[in-house]
C-alpha cells in the first residue's frame, strides 16, 4: 500500500512539474508575452531549476533549451525514483532508464497537449471571451490548424480538437507501451 501511495504522489508531483517545464518552453516558443499571468506563474514555479541551467544552456532559435533540459532532468529523477520504489536497482538499468525518461518526457508533453486542448474547447463553449483564450489558442494552434485544413467545415462546429485528442491518445498508448516493454513494469 505504501508503494502505491508513493508511486501516485511521485507521478502527480513530477507530471505537474514536468508539464510546467515543458509549458514554459512552449510558451516561449509560441511567443506568449512574459507579462501574461500564466507565463508569470509558470516562471515562478520553475525558475529555481531553469535559471541556473540558463547559465550553461542558452536558448537557440526561440527554443528555451534550459527548460527542456530541466524537464529531462525531472523525467530522469522521476524514472529513477519509480524504479527504486519498485525494488529494482536503477544503476543496473541505467541506459534503458534514460530511454524511458525520454519516453516519459514525451508522455508529459502529450498529456499537456490533451489538457490544453480540452481546456480550450471547454472555454470556447463556456466563456469564449475569457482572458485565457488567446493564450490557449496560441498554444494549440500549431496542432489544430493543420487538422482544420483537413476536416470539412460543419457550419461552425470545429471537430479538430476531437481529432487531435484521438491522435494524441493513440500516441500516448504507443509511448506507454514502449516504456512498459523496456522496464517490464509501469512507470
Amino acid at each position: 500500500m505504501f508503494g502505491d501511495i508513493a508511486r501516485f504522489l511521485l507521478n502527480t508531483v513530477f507530471t505537474l512539474f514536468g508539464a510546467a517545464l515543458l509549458l514554459r518552453a512552449w510558451l516561449q516558443f509560441v511567443r506568449v508575452p512574459p507579462y501574461n499571468p500564466v507565463t508569470h506563474a509558470i516562471q515562478q514555479v520553475t525558475n529555481w531549476l531553469v535559471l541556473p541551467l540558463r547559465h550553461a544552456i542558452p536558448g537557440v532559435r526561440g527554443i528555451d533549451w534550459a527548460s527542456v533540459v530541466a524537464a529531462l532532468v525531472a523525467a530522469i529523477a522521476y524514472v529513477l525514483l519509480m524504479v527504486w520504489i519498485a525494488g529494482v536497482d536503477p544503476l543496473g538499468l541505467l541506459p534503458t532508464l534514460l530511454i524511458v525518461a525520454v519516453l516519459t518526457l514525451v508522455k508529459w508533453a502529450l498529456n499537456l497537449l490533451i489538457w490544453l486542448t480540452i481546456l480550450m474547447a471547454l472555454l470556447s463553449w463556456l466563456n469564449p471571451r475569457s482572458a485565457a483564450m488567446p493564450v490557449l489558442f496560441q498554444l494549440t494552434a500549431p496542432f489544430l490548424n493543420p487538422l482544420r485544413r483537413i476536416l470539412p467545415n460543419l457550419g461552425g462546429l470545429d471537430l479538430s480538437p476531437i481529432l487531435l485528442f484521438v491522435i494524441v491518445q493513440v500516441l500516448l498508448m504507443v509511448v506507454t507501451r514502449a516504456a512498459v516493454s523496456l522496464t517490464l513494469f509501469g512507470i
